[in-house]
């Protein structure tokens, strides 16, 4: 126990010393700008309600105003007129999220039994509460909740923030589909007095108040970077006097912060520039915020945890208008993920498939890892096989080479040990073997892919550099060992990585990481020239480019990339005018429990059978962050008979 203790203060100090430093850099930014004024009347004017609530919101469905608000004893909802529904309880922290203009979902926290309540509220179809869902929160005594409802990726979440230094993020819809259990789809680490939590739904923001110390901006979506950035500290460093009780965001992005005592109500910039700050002396311990917003009006109704009487703030603000939804990007759900890689941090890397000669469900995937060597997973995602060989970036596979006497597939990776080429046999029964190494000229070796030409039948590998330099070798059998000859070199303008080579066509893809796609003749004796044919734009292509497939279905071929700037995947025709054909994400598979992919490095596509549910082949991604639970990078699978169903 006294060790605890001891753990326990020293993180409180690395804490304290962190939020310290942040809070300097802030109030360093800030310098030279002048102080801060109360609002005067004319911005704000204030009166009471004749309520007496914890929680409080009024809302507008279907033409007609509503009351929704939490006493000590009951969540009621009223018009004008009556009550409509009363439900008994000790609830806390009732947020909204409306999911139509006529219909709201409602959650709850009851504070006694620490359950969480979901209720849908449809007027005029029913004037009751619709209970959706109730489960028991055992994860964390929640401090808060709030709602995101992503456009683009189709899911509607609900964060629960505790006080300890955690939250949960729930998934409770997907593509309109309501789940029958929330599933947890990601923990959060967070400030360990967090007290208040609300999310800017157009931008994909999470903001968290940490008591009387700072507020935090996170990123909202479950697959997205845990990075966080500061927004505002306490005095002297920056502006917040009180602890912050409550969050909430206005069209602009800006937050609107409560603090409790003494109660006031802070309007800050999305660059934590504090716009406006009014006293709220009319209620003694505020906790409790909502608004609703107009062209050029905010009404903020505030309450206290006492039920005091409602106090309804309207502020003036510049003429606005509700942002519109980011449009929805296809989402594609992995059926299938591998085991963990062995260590956690940025270790797996690229994936290829080695397909068994009579059976494809006995195929495997080949993946590499950045620290210790290569991985061989089965069709059912259990790894089979490790090969401790050196740091490993990239890996491919082609058919037919004779070794140690006998036929054998190859496959080739890039040893970042010694900038060398690492190559292993593969016997009929999958079992990889370790066939020796081919010495590069290249300083920083990068990524690989391989090309078998039609033409003669010769393998080669392609390989690249940092630098931009791409090397091509051809490999020979003596019928015993395999050997390495560089046989030309091709330069890029800036950083390589994934490649693709098209054994039919002759034709190789680099991927330029911050600039596009290239496009050279794949034959030893072509021309070092290459075409540039796809860019980077930003908006569909966002940098890095990562890891390129080539997939042919009937008489199209197509040229599958990993986007990694906007953890998304792009198909392009392989062919000129290499027409842009779909961009998707994979996203989280509730059902089995498998989490979305995000910031991936490699791909691989096939076309051939893997057996029972790949019989069409699969798109397999490296996933940068695995989820559900969190744990070290891993490999998803999705059929892909599912992607040529968006083909079409």
């Amino acid at each position: 126990m006294l060790v605890a203790k001891k753990l326990a203060t020293k993180n409180t100090f690395i804490r304290s010393a962190v939020s310290l430093v942040l809070a300097a850099l802030l109030g360093a930014c800030q310098a030279g700008k002048p102080a801060l004024s109360q609002s005067t009347e004319a911005a704000y004017s204030a009166q009471p309600l004749a309520i007496n609530a914890s929680h409080y919101h009024q809302i507008q469905l279907a033409g007609q105003d509503y009351q929704l608000f939490t006493t000590a004893t009951a969540l009621q909802i009223h018009t004008a007129e009556r009550e409509l529904a009363h439900q008994s309880g000790k609830f806390s922290r009732l947020t909204l999220q409306r999911l139509d203009s006529d219909v709201v979902l409602l959650a709850a926290m009851d504070t006694d039994t620490n359950r969480l309540y979901l209720w849908r509220f449809a007027p005029d179809e029913a004037p009751e509460l619709q209970l959706m869902h109730q489960q028991l929160i055992s994860s964390r005594v929640v401090e808060d909740l709030c709602f995101y409802h992503s456009s683009e990726n189709q899911q509607l979440t609900v964060f629960l923030l505790g006080d300890r230094g955690g939250a949960d993020q729930l998934l409770l819809q997907q593509q309109a589909n309501w789940l029958t259990q929330p599933v947890v789809i990601r923990q959060l680490n967070i400030p360990y007095d967090a007290t208040a939590c609300g999310v800017d739904q157009q931008n994909g923001a999470l903001y968290i108040a940490e008591a009387d110390r700072a507020i935090w901006r996170y990123q909202a979506e479950p697959e997205a970077d845990e990075g966080r950035s500061l927004l505002q500290v306490a005095q002297p460093f920056g502006q917040l006097q009180g602890e912050v009780k409550a969050l909430q965001l206005l069209n602009d992005g800006s937050v609107l912060a409560l603090e409790e005592q003494p109660a006031r109500l802070l309007q800050i910039g999305s660059s934590g520039v504090v716009l406006n700050a009014v006293a709220v002396p009319a209620v003694a311990e505020a906790s409790g915020l909502t608004v609703q917003q107009q062209a050029t009006r905010v009404t903020a109704y505030i309450s206290s945890e006492q039920a005091d009487g409602v106090q309804q703030l309207r502020l003036a603000v510049p003429a606005n208008t509700v942002p519109a939804k980011k449009a929805a990007v296809v989402q594609v759900m992995p059926t299938r993920q591998t085991e963990a890689a062995s260590q956690r941090g940025d270790v797996m890397d690229d994936p290829a498939v080695w397909h068994h000669p009579a059976e494809p469900a006995l195929s495997l995937i080949l993946a590499t890892d950045k620290r210790a060597g290569l991985d061989v997973y089965s069709m059912q995602g259990k790894r089979v096989q490790q090969l401790s060989v050196g740091r490993l970036n990239n890996v491919d596979v082609r058919y037919g080479l004779q070794w140690q006497g006998s036929a054998h597939d190859i496959a080739a990776a890039s040893l970042r040990d010694d900038n060398s080429l690492q190559l292993f046999a593969i016997d009929n029964r999958g079992k990889l073997h370790n066939a020796g190494k081919v010495a590069t000229t290249m300083a920083d070796i990068y990524g690989l892919c391989m090309y078998q030409s039609s033409k003669t039948g010769a393998h080669f590998v392609f390989v690249n550099d940092k630098s931009g330099l791409i090397q091509q070798y051809r490999i020979d059998s003596d019928g015993d060992n395999w050997r390495g000859s560089l046989v030309r070199q091709l330069q890029l303008p800036s950083q390589p990585e994934g490649c693709v080579a098209d054994d039919n066509s002759g034709v190789l893809f680099v991927g330029e990481e911050d600039a596009g796609i290239w496009r050279f003749a794949a034959e030893p004796e072509a021309a070092g020239t290459g075409e540039q044919i796809i860019l980077v734009d930003g908006t569909t292509l966002v940098d890095d480019v990562e890891g390129l497939a080539l997939a042919t279905h009937g008489d199209s071929q197509y040229l599958v990339v990993s986007s990694q700037g906007n953890d998304s995947y792009v198909v392009y025709d392989a062919v000129a005018p290499y027409a842009l054909r779909l961009r998707f994400r994979v996203t989280t598979n509730p059902q089995l429990a498998i989490d979305g992919s995000s910031e991936t490095d490699g791909l691989e596509v096939t076309t051939r059978s893997l057996g029972p549910s790949f019989e069409q082949g699969a798109l397999i991604v490296q996933d940068g962050r695995n989820r559900m639970p969190e744990q070290g990078q891993n490999l998803k699978l999705v059929p892909w008979a599912d992607i040529l169903q968006q083909l079409k």
